[in-house]
């Protein structure tokens, strides 16, 4: 905050208050004014209403003092204002019928990253390997993961980095990709159970060249490709149920992987990615763990609390906030899609008066996940 804002804020209070307890000072003295007020912040603390209406005046505050700031240092040149980095030229893929990123599954790490640079983060997956996080402030981004040799069998992406020998790229409708692949899969087979996909059409997972390709759409914009992700048969196999065994590892990389691909699809629609908003993790994991514990799925819990009584609880401040939930979905990149296609939740995360984003996860008995994302403005 610059020195003008703060000279300006110092006199707003000063002229509260003397026009409060002017006549008490007047009267009794500076004591006899602070008595007064030890009263009144009594008398507050005892009214929850008053102390609503204190709550909402110090956010509608905070927002004014955000627009004059914003107004004083319009001027200066944040990073969301620098230019984006270019898309690289998408060659045709070599050995596969996709490649994300000129990216291959079978490359091997060192070519990757000779290519693109260092990661941005690695946590775990549903496969026990990791997500390994590639982007430019959240452009060009696209995740890898590797297997004991080093070598590419995973790959994801959500922006148009794709290329394909079968012309299939983001300008692509599910009509047409339908009737340029084969017929799409409509369940895999894990040990002596099958499991069934039920994909609403927000998705089709095909079988291609020893691979297991899931592309995803985007219901409000023509059911466009807008995701896809690509797995080697070989580390499908390796994963032996249909939800993966829970743990903190897999609980915190669904968390950040969520966070990540929230903020590619931010940047993908021209807006600036959120910060992470760790004091804010609590309250999204406790959401989350209370849902999957008493087998509820609502913002509302049990006790009648929304999200902002959850948030004002745990002394979390904020301007305006929202909260999207979801349960069951394989991943965090599953859960983006069937986010991304609900349109209550898609406001959400294409909010842009939104500057962070805090994800909790929990499991229940069953290996179910459940997600909570709590977005807030400061």
């Amino acid at each position: 905050m610059s020195k003008v804002i703060r000279v300006f804020l110092l006199l707003l209070i000063a002229g509260v208050f003397w026009n409060v307890y002017g006549d008490s000072i007047k009267q009794s003295g500076i004591n006899g004014a602070y008595a007064e007020i030890q009263e009144d912040i009594k008398e507050i603390k005892e009214n929850p209403k008053v102390s609503s209406a204190l709550t909402q005046f110090d956010r509608e505050l905070r927002y004014i003092m955000r627009q004059i700031e914003d107004t004083f240092e319009g001027n200066q040149l944040t990073d969301s204002d620098q230019p984006a980095p270019e898309k690289p030229d998408l060659d045709t893929p070599n050995q596969n019928s996709f490649s994300i990123h000129n990216i291959e599954i079978g490359d091997t790490r060192t070519e990757v990253e000779q290519s693109v640079g260092e990661p941005k983060r690695s946590s775990m997956n549903e496969y026990g390997v990791n997500w390994v996080t590639y982007h430019e402030n959240y452009h060009n981004f696209f995740m890898a993961t590797y297997n004991e040799e080093n070598k590419v069998v995973g790959l994801y992406t959500n922006q148009d980095l794709l290329s394909s020998k079968l012309r299939i790229n983001f300008t692509s409708t599910r009509s047409s990709v339908l009737e340029t692949l084969d017929e799409p899969l409509q369940s895999i087979r894990k040990g002596f159970t099958r499991y069934k996909w039920q994909s609403n059409e927000e998705y089709d997972v095909f079988s291609i060249n020893e691979n297991y390709v899931t592309i995803f759409y985007d219901k409000h914009e023509s059911n466009k490709v807008t995701a896809i992700q690509i797995i080697s048969s070989e580390l499908e196999q390796k994963k032996e149920g249909f939800y993966p065994d829970p743990s903190a590892q897999l609980k915190k990389g669904f968390e950040y992987q969520l966070f990540d691909i929230t903020n590619a699809a931010r940047v993908k629609h021209d807006l600036p990615p959120l910060s992470w908003a760790d004091s804010a993790r609590k309250t999204a994991r406790a959401h989350s763990s209370d849902m999957a514990e008493n087998n509820f799925f609502s913002h509302e819990n049990p006790e009648g609390q929304s999200p902002f009584d959850r948030m004002n609880e745990d002394n979390i401040s904020f301007i305006t906030a929202g909260e999207n939930i979801a349960a069951g979905q394989l991943s965090s990149i599953y859960t983006h899609a069937g986010l991304m296609n609900s349109l209550g939740h898609r406001k959400n995360i294409l909010n842009s008066k939104f500057e962070l984003l805090a994800v909790g996860v929990a499991f229940n008995e069953d290996a179910r996940p459940y997600y909570t994302e709590n977005f807030l403005t400061k």
